[in-house]
């Protein structure tokens, strides 16, 4: 798979799926995902390190910024089954894979969405307890920056997101770039290492 596909909105590359044997929240499922999004081979190694290092999802509003083919946003669903989950992504085969998986699980309550129609159809401003994201570091500083400005206002105000991001791709300059941003709007921490990744913890500023 060409990288530029799994941040394409509609991928050019040949359709494949491929089933995989994946263990979230402590259980072991079969998922499908497709060829043009982000990790189609398995669970990727910054996704894995989140798992192993955020805490339970806080809060009845949750989201999975770059969900691809789900992982995070399933995880969130079978650990707070009373949340509602919104799963985002531009790739339109990462949305019907998610969709696919999170209806093969039975989770109702996770919804897909394309930022796009978040604008739409997204609950109130401010009101997202849980940000998950191993967000699409390759897409460049600015398109990045303007990414996680546009979700992290989107907090609650008590709520708080978890970033994992490698450190050979820039895990310490965006650290200091979200503890700067909105003029110190945001307090975010390195709250672990896990082979090369930081995992990184983002809350509102006190006022």
């Amino acid at each position: 798979m060409a990288s530029e596909h799994y941040f394409s909105e509609d991928p050019d590359s040949a359709r494949h799926e491929r089933t995989l044997s994946v263990e979230l929240a402590g259980s072991r499922v079969s998922l499908q995902t497709l060829s043009g999004t982000f990790s189609p081979e398995g669970l990727d190694r910054g996704t894995a390190a989140l798992l192993r290092h955020v805490p339970p999802p806080r809060g009845q509003t949750m989201v999975d910024v770059g969900c691809g083919w789900g992982p995070l946003a399933l995880t969130m669903a079978m650990m707070a089954p009373e949340a509602r989950v919104y799963a985002v992504d531009v790739n339109s085969r990462a949305l019907e894979a998610c969709a696919s998986n999170a209806t093969a699980l039975g989770l109702s309550s996770i919804e897909v969405f394309s930022p796009d129609q978040w604008q739409e159809h997204s609950p109130a401003p401010g009101a997202i307890d849980t940000l998950w994201s191993n967000p699409p570091i390759r897409i460049g500083k600015p398109a990045l920056h303007e990414l996680l400005r546009t979700w992290l206002d989107r907090l609650a105000p008590e709520g708080e997101a978890w970033l994992v991001v490698s450190k050979s791709l820039g895990a310490e300059s965006l650290l200091r770039w979200l503890n700067t941003e909105h003029g110190g709007a945001f307090y975010a921490t390195r709250e672990a290492r896990d082979k090369g990744f930081w995992i990184l913890r983002v809350t509102r500023q006190a006022d």
